[in-house]
């Protein structure tokens, strides 16, 4: 068993290699779900929010779950639900009988990572109380500003494939979230080994037991974060960005293109990847390397390129083959 990583505040090797050994310590829940654990640690890094699309059964909730374990962070769950209320969400004032006075009661939102199940299955209303906390990172009750915690992240779950009884978020939500992450089913070889893993008595609800702990925490995270603004971005780069997302808004395929806020998402990815992955400065490959889960919910599909089998992946993928890569 792999002794708990304590934080080593102001060291960002550190900090990268406790990051890193996140993907081994989820490992332990989670059998081959690594793009999507990548996913949400470059989200944290770039203080964003996450939409995970996928069938049920494939490990959404028990990757977030054993994520927030791993970073030592505060977690909450909230079953969104058509009869759920903003005040489910956010909290209420409550009248306290003994003292004649409101008191403010807060609601699952004030934790370090919000799990958002089912986002698609409450009414706007009640989807859109997420949109200050996830924005300005505070909730205002009976006009007063309450601060969210730091670090503060939302991850929200949704199946693409019922529709029924569901209500699509608005393209104002959607762009709200830094990345969208598919989690597709495993492959054979992963599918045995989460079988073989139950076959031995591994609990989805017991993570400890599963050996799962702690490898970084809040210090290492803001240490990061640092280093992650400090990294490096040429003139040359940060045109191949706009280039990609004014390109997006030209396509015959699109109704709706990438605005700036996502060509700004796309360049702060960018960043925390090439973070990540050992370098100071930003190349061609990180920007293609994080443009689908950045951008695939930025866009809106023509219906009848719909009807032709095309798909925002695709879409972004043929703009990124014709889009001139700086040298």
């Amino acid at each position: 068993m792999s002794a708990p990583i304590t934080d080593s505040p102001g060291n960002a090797d550190h900090a990268r290699s406790a990051l890193e050994a996140l993907r081994a310590e989820i490992a332990k829940a989670v059998v081959g779900q690594d793009p999507a654990v990548t996913g949400l640690v470059v989200a944290l890094l770039c203080r964003g929010h996450v939409l995970l699309e996928g069938v049920p059964g494939v490990a959404k909730t028990l990757l977030v779950r054993a994520f927030a374990t791993a970073l030592r962070l505060d977690t909450k769950r909230i079953q969104f639900t058509p009869d759920l209320m903003p005040s489910d969400v956010t909290g209420s004032l409550v009248y306290d009988a003994r003292t004649a006075e409101f008191s403010f009661q807060p609601g699952p939102v004030f934790t370090n990572l919000l799990l958002a199940d089912e986002i698609n299955r409450t009414p706007p209303k009640t989807q859109s109380s997420l949109l200050e906390a996830m924005e300005e990172r505070q909730v205002t009750v009976d006009g007063a500003p309450r601060p969210l915690p730091e670090p503060f992240l939302v991850a929200a779950t949704q199946n693409p494939v019922e529709y029924e009884g569901t209500y699509p978020l608005p393209e104002a939500q959607l762009d709200r979230f830094l990345l969208k992450l598919n989690v597709p089913l495993p492959s054979r070889q992963d599918e045995i080994s989460v079988l073989t893993r139950h076959s031995e008595g591994f609990n989805p609800r017991d993570l400890a037991a599963a050996g799962l702990h702690p490898v970084t925490g809040p210090a290492d995270l803001e240490t990061a974060r640092d280093a992650v603004a400090k990294t490096s971005v040429s003139p040359e780069i940060t045109g191949y960005v706009v280039d990609i997302c004014r390109a997006t808004r030209e396509s015959p395929s699109l109704t709706l293109g990438v605005s700036p806020r996502g060509a700004t998402a796309l360049l702060s990815t960018a960043r925390a990847w090439a973070w990540l992955t050992g370098r100071d400065y930003v190349s061609p490959d990180d920007v293609k390397a994080l443009a689908l889960p950045t951008l695939r919910h930025r866009i809106q599909l023509r219906p009848e390129a719909e009807m032709e089998g095309v798909t925002a992946d695709s879409v972004i993928n043929s703009i990124l083959a014709n889009v001139p890569v700086p040298r």
